[in-house]
């Protein structure tokens, strides 16, 4: 028997619902996890809302977990039981005492990281690996904005592009939010619905804005990254906490010749061969401490929507983590 969290329909934090379930035997290629620590991302928020129609109803939601190699199913190398292990899935189903997935979503996990720590930050930092090393040119002679800057991803982005001496500027939503982010190397930090954001920009910049924005907000912050950016500049959104961004005319981009992606990560992973070497450098940089993690907070899987709620509070700040 296992327990899981159970989302039937679309709504506040209360849809969560704590229930139990029987749990199958591993399938061929399968492995089945005993979970120890399962991580808490806005992405979460995100699909129980119904902004991202992901998930099928009734589903179990959560990304990514911590845990112990339980049970192997046929056709599996490579793996053992009680090893520990991470898994980041885009199929959903992490918010579970127990999870059987195929071994190709699997990592072990390093003897010089915690379980915690890599269920809260292994997604976030994957993704800042994408944004670093896949999508456009990040190195010393650019000047990067970055919105949330001190959310979740924001920190893990600013630290990671301060130890490859980029200069990195940041956006957060108050005030005094500012001091956190030049601990993790921000040159400036400015209020986000400061009406001269953009002009403080491109004091800052010398006129001439920066050269690539990475935007996890989404619409309150769009316009402003983009007339932040410099003639040539790159305008990255990965994420839409404020709500999706609204259609952007060709014409808009022509004005200073910009560009606009949108990066989902499980694209990046591409085959198990990237999803690997994604991870390596990840966990190299845990180990360097080119990425350095806040203080976690845990919460019982059954009180998964008051996670949520911290987490939409705006004040957690943490690393969220259910604990089955």
């Amino acid at each position: 028997m296992s327990k899981a969290i159970i989302v039937s329909e679309y709504g506040s934090s209360e849809v969560l619902s704590h229930q139990e379930r029987d749990i199958r035997e591993p399938s061929a290629n399968e492995i089945r996890i005993r979970n120890t620590a399962i991580g808490v991302n806005y992405h979460d928020v995100y699909v129980r809302s119904g902004l991202y129609k992901t998930l099928t109803l009734p589903g179990i939601p959560g990304c990514e977990a911590s845990g112990i190699v339980e049970k192997i199913g046929d056709n599996v190398q490579g793996f053992a039981i009680g090893e520990r292990v991470t898994f980041c899935t885009r199929e959903y189903g992490a918010y579970a005492t127990h999870i059987n997935i195929s071994h190709d979503k699997v990592i072990k996990i390093p003897y010089f990281l915690s379980d915690e720590l890599v269920a809260t930050n292994f997604l976030r930092a994957m993704t800042v690996e994408m944004l670093m090393n896949r999508i456009t040119l990040v190195d010393s002679s650019k000047t990067i904005l970055v919105t949330a800057a001190s959310g979740g991803v924001g920190r893990l982005l600013c630290q990671w592009a301060t130890a490859m001496d980029v200069k990195v500027i940041g956006s957060v939503g108050s005030q005094e939010k500012i001091e956190d982010t030049k601990l993790n190397g921000c040159i400036e930090t400015f209020v986000s619905s400061d009406e001269k954001f953009s002009n403080k920009v491109l004091d800052v910049t010398n006129g001439k804005g920066v050269d690539i924005v990475f935007d996890s907000v989404g619409n309150d912050t769009f316009e402003s990254s983009l007339s932040s950016l410099a003639h040539c500049g790159y305008l990255i959104n990965f994420g839409q906490s404020s709500g999706p961004v609204q259609p952007v005319l060709m014409s808009t981009l022509a004005e200073k010749s910009l560009s606009i992606s949108r990066p989902i990560l499980f694209h990046y992973f591409g085959n198990r061969k990237n999803y690997e070497n994604m991870a390596a450098s990840v966990f190299k940089a845990f180990e360097d401490e080119i990425i350095k993690v806040s203080e976690f907070t845990p919460f019982d899987l059954k009180n998964a929507s008051n996670a949520h709620d911290t987490l939409e509070s705006r004040k957690g700040g943490g690393s969220i983590y259910l604990v089955p």
